[in-house]
């Protein structure tokens, strides 16, 4: 009988699928990529047609060794990497350092590790799809170029180890706007208003709130403005002017792809976005079920697609109409949903087995691996699942010339939410007093409630936001998202606290730098649009060394204008006055992994380091000793007293001398504006040439 060779990307799969074949079939791994750019040059002929010189990776060797021998007792070699543009370019590799020849290589690729697709797949061979591996040898290259050109100047400006790339530069550009809008951002005062309201007839109070008139939509700015409409409102009869009831639908949602997943998990489970994805390859590649060995329990993880299979379809509606009932299966095709070009493999995020219950196979599981498949699992059973259907019930009370709303929503059926309520979705309202009003409802008013409020700034970036404005913004793709964010945070170009992220000063430093030379890199529109070109060279329109061709002249005139410009730059540290106390000398300022700090000049021979205190020019407002610029563990600058821990005050913003004309509180710069800190107070005035701290 022939004998067949069936090499996979890890060992895992190895086991899974070893079930599936009989005797005639060897399974091996490669352990991901086997051949790659090397680490110490550039690897790229920038004079030759930029053609890359790929070497064996380190320690792949023994390995290539026994895939060679294996492939040669083989008739056929079958090479079923993941089915998107790396896991293809890991099989032309693999191809290429096996010296396989065409007749004896053949591709096959399944988006599930079951036994129908594994066995389907072998049926149908292909040949290696060119266009996928120059895809992927276009982003390659185009991020080695960008990373080997760039980094050396950050070494140089900023200190070692740093780096720049196409993806994570303006990823912490992205991250930098946002602290700079929030920083900037004006609090402006508004005031709610409540009618509370008796109806006869009833125990509970009516709550309606404020609209304006009849006409239009009021918003009230300031207490001038609040006490006008009070004083308007003393002696006005409180009227049901409209009752309106209607019908509202939620649509079920659609299953998840690789963004809305790993949005999801973080927001349901707390998961990194890092996380989310080390579980969900765990899920796909097999885990041990108690009576069934290895199985595959979801389908591939990285798709930017919400279409599932016909037979996948098929089973999820059979499966609701035998536990839900018939009235829960939606009659909609969720598959005619069209979204943006879609990448990698070509089906959603779902269930390999919708039969396959988390209950069941709870058991099997580690705690983070049955959350993941259950929130998998519900998305997909939900996603063919009926809308859910409300009741709603409004009502406008007119007040002479004034208006106030309420309404009360009602879950008359459930559809879609028996299964999978979404993360952010709000609590439902609490049954009200509405339900029981009529045109002729006789209201009395019993009290009218207002509270100051100030508008909040934009909320900082959270793993989950990040990775859904990345997308929207057509930056990076769906198998990027999480190596990104890791990067970001690993060079500590940006911190995370509880779930925010926020930019640190070793991360303004290097953006400003990006910002400055190479504006093209950090600009979101230019790498949006680099990203459509890469993907017409998936789809063939577009040859990849054109895209390398056209990208790299102007860049390289960019990098010899920075290292021109920043060759001319002499970084000297920064002489302190505080004194050595073990060998006399002016210490200087050296920036580490969390920012600045303190260092002998006389290293090595004196090794004494202390923390950085730099002062602001401002006196603590809680006992007087000097403001000074401080860092968290991760980075985060904030402003504290010098005389911490005894004194315990703390801003996020920057302190500043003057004093509130209002209050006497203390004053914070917020962009070029100074606001007070007292939030019953909310004064704000221009700042003022001398208050500008360079």
């Amino acid at each position: 009988m022939a004998k067949n060779l069936v090499i996979v990307e890890s060992p895992t799969k190895v086991k899974t699928i070893k079930k599936f074949l009989g005797k005639n079939y060897t399974i091996e791994a490669s352990n991901g990529h086997v051949r790659d750019l090397p680490k110490s040059q550039l690897g790229v002929d920038t004079e030759n047609d930029f053609e890359p010189k790929y070497i064996t990776i380190r320690g792949k060797g023994d390995l290539l060794a026994k895939l060679r021998k294996e492939a040669k007792k083989a008739d056929k070699v079958y090479l079923a990497t993941d089915p998107d543009r790396e896991g293809e370019a890991i099989s032309w590799h693999l191809k290429k350092a096996l010296n396989l020849p065409p007749e004896k290589a053949f591709r096959i690729s399944f988006n599930e590790i079951t036994k129908d697709a594994v066995k389907t797949s072998l049926k149908h061979p292909r040949d290696i799809d060119m266009d996928l591996v120059d895809a992927q040898q276009a982003r390659r290259v185009l991020d080695r170029i960008v990373g080997y050109k760039i980094s050396p100047l950050l070494w140089a400006k900023v200190k070692r180890g740093l780096s720049a790339g196409r993806v994570q530069s303006v990823t912490v550009r992205i991250i930098a706007d946002r602290e700079n809008e929030i920083n900037n951002f004006i609090p402006e005062e508004y005031w709610s208003l409540n009618a509370i309201l008796n109806v006869e007839g009833e125990k509970n109070p009516l709550n309606a709130k404020f609209y304006g008139t009849s006409k239009e939509k009021i918003l009230i700015s300031n207490k001038e403005q609040l006490d006008e409409i009070l004083k308007d409102l003393e002696k006005a009869t409180f009227a049901i002017d409209e009752i309106k009831k209607s019908k509202r639908q939620i649509k079920s949602p659609l299953p998840f792809t690789t963004s809305t997943l790993q949005q999801e998990a973080s927001k349901a489970l707390n998961f990194a976005t890092s996380k989310t994805m080390r579980i969900a390859q765990q899920l796909y590649e097999g885990i041990d079920i108690k009576g069934n060995g290895t199985v595959g329990l979801i389908t591939y993880l990285r798709t930017d697609s919400t279409r599932i299979s016909e037979d996948a379809d098929k089973g999820v509606r059979e499966y609701i109409k035998e536990h839900y009932g018939a009235d829960y299966v939606t009659k909609e095709d969720k598959n005619k949903a069209k979204g943006k070009k879609i990448q990698d493999a070509h089906e959603a995020i779902r269930p390999s087995d919708v039969a396959r219950s988390p209950i069941e196979i709870k058991e099997s599981l580690s705690r983070d691996q049955f959350r993941l498949y259950q929130l998998i699992w519900k998305r997909f059973v939900a996603s063919r699942m009926e809308s859910a259907l409300y009741e709603t019930i409004s009502v406008k009370i007119k007040a002479d010339q004034y208006r106030f709303n309420d309404s009360v929503s009602k879950l008359v059926f459930e559809g879609f939410k028996s299964v999978y309520v979404d993360a952010d979705e709000e609590k439902e309202k609490k049954k009200s007093v509405v339900s029981h009003l009529n045109k002729d409802s006789v209201l009395t008013k019993k009290d009218l409630e207002a509270e100051q409020h100030f508008t909040q700034p934009p909320a900082h970036y959270t793993e989950a936001s990040l990775v859904k404005v990345l997308e929207e913004l057509g930056i990076g793709r769906p198998s990027t998202y999480a190596p990104t964010i890791s990067t970001i945070l690993a060079r500590r170009y940006v911190a995370k606290e509880g779930k925010n992220l926020f930019i640190t000063e070793i991360g303004e430093v290097v953006n400003a730098i990006m910002m400055s030379s190479f504006p093209a890199i950090v600009d979101v529109n230019f790498t949006a649009n680099m990203e459509e070109l890469l993907d017409g060279v998936e789809e063939g329109k577009v040859k990849w060394k054109t895209v390398i061709e056209n990208f790299y002249p102007d860049f390289e005139k960019a990098v010899d204008k920075a290292e021109e410009e920043l060759e001319s730059v002499t970084i000297e540290d920064e002489v302190s006055e505080e004194i050595c106390d073990k060998c006399g000398r002016n210490m200087v300022v050296k920036y580490g992994p969390h920012g600045k700090f303190l260092a002998c000049p006389g290293f090595p021979e004196c090794k004494n380091t202390k923390p950085y205190l730099e002062k602001i020019g401002v006196a603590c407002p809680e006992c007087g000793k000097d403001v000074v610029l401080r860092r968290t563990k991760k980075g985060r600058i904030y402003y504290g007293c010098e005389n911490n821990p005894e004194c315990e005050f703390m801003s996020w913003q920057r302190p500043v001398e003057k004093k509130c004309p209002e209050c006497g509180s203390y004053m914070v710069e917020k962009g070029n504006k100074l606001m007070c800190t007292n939030k019953s107070c909310g004064h704000t005035e221009m700042k003022e040439n001398k208050d500008k701290i360079n």
